[in-house]
């Protein structure tokens, strides 16, 4: 199958902007519907991509945004409901009802290839609606048979320079003296965005690659009390980490399910009692995986390196003020 046209659904996020990168570099023409224009940010200078504003959750929008389309990625995932709402009907919107529509839209529209992002842990028995919803959602992607044509990728946690991971231990380790922690034990296998987005490519053009599910991971795995550890060091500001035991957790996360962009939820709690860890290869197509080591401290640190030269720099009468 030649490739030449390829619609990212839900490619404004920090996965769908490395995997848009990606394939423009390929020359591949890349369509990224948005509710709002104003959100896709660095992705409306790629040359090879075009934004729209549209309803992903409309069956016809969808069927004309295929229309035309060699493939279709689905990129969309979410780890908390909206404000004041219970957490199954939003994952069940996203998660579920969204991938039926897409295959959908696919077989109406023609298109041969389905790029589904899942996740590792998704378990139809799993302890958490978001791990049951996103089996369910790969199931949705299995009744397509062979029309479309599908991959299912289910990576662990990703990292990258704009993630919302280890970011945000980062602000909290620069706003408080000791980090309480939930699910200190839980055990992760971090993969770069990158990585992630060269599996993205490869399993859209590897004929090998359909009707396949692949793990994504990195090459190394952590506990979470090892990663906030790591990148508070990292950062500069080195802080205690308190683990919580579950109740407290639970505790923790319901109140700060009242902010309207919580840090935690009582969902992501239950999602951490099952190890976030591939049980073969970490990368499919013989791919080496970078390490965390490797790359976090390009951003992490890069603040708190430059901090060490402000003494000097105010002596040598080079730090201007604005």
């Amino acid at each position: 199958m030649k490739l030449e046209r390829v619609v990212l659904v839900g490619g404004t996020g920090f996965v769908g902007r490395a995997v848009a990168n990606r394939l423009s570099r390929e020359g591949i023409a890349v369509l990224v519907p948005t509710r709002r224009y104003i959100h896709a940010g660095e992705l409306l200078v790629l040359p090879t991509v075009d934004v729209i504003e549209a309803d992903i959750h409309a069956p016809a929008t969808l069927e004309r945004l295929f229309a035309g389309a060699d493939a279709v990625v689905n990129l969309v995932g979410i780890l908390h409901s909206r404000p004041g709402r219970p957490y199954g009907p939003d994952f069940a919107r996203a998660h579920v009802e969204l991938p039926r529509k897409i295959v959908a839209a696919c077989r109406a529209a023609g298109v041969a290839r389905l790029v589904h992002i899942s996740a590792l842990g998704a378990a139809a028995d799993g302890p958490s609606e978001y791990q049951r919803s996103k089996a369910a959602g790969e199931e949705a992607i299995h009744a397509a048979g062979n029309a479309p044509a599908w991959t299912i990728l289910r990576p662990s946690v990703i990292f990258g320079r704009e993630d919302s991971f280890l970011n945000m231990f980062v602000r909290l380790a620069r706003r408080l003296p000791m980090l309480p922690l939930a699910g200190a034990h839980a055990r992760f296998q971090p993969v770069h965005v990158e990585d992630v987005a060269e599996v993205v490519w490869r399993s859209l053009t590897e004929p090998s690659a359909r009707g396949q599910t692949y793990e994504v991971a990195g090459p190394k795995v952590y506990t979470l009390r090892e990663l906030v550890e790591y990148v508070s060091e990292l950062s500069g500001r080195p802080r205690p980490v308190i683990p919580l035991p579950e109740g407290l957790a639970l505790l923790q996360a319901r109140l700060m399910e009242l902010a309207p962009r919580p840090l935690m939820s009582r969902d992501n709690v239950r999602s951490m009692r099952v190890d976030n860890v591939a049980g073969g290869a970490p990368l499919p197509f013989g791919m080496t995986p970078a390490g965390l080591e490797a790359l976090a401290p390009t951003w992490i640190g890069d603040r708190h390196l430059r901090a060490r030269y402000y003494p000097m720099r105010r002596r040598a009468r080079r730090t201007r003020h604005v």
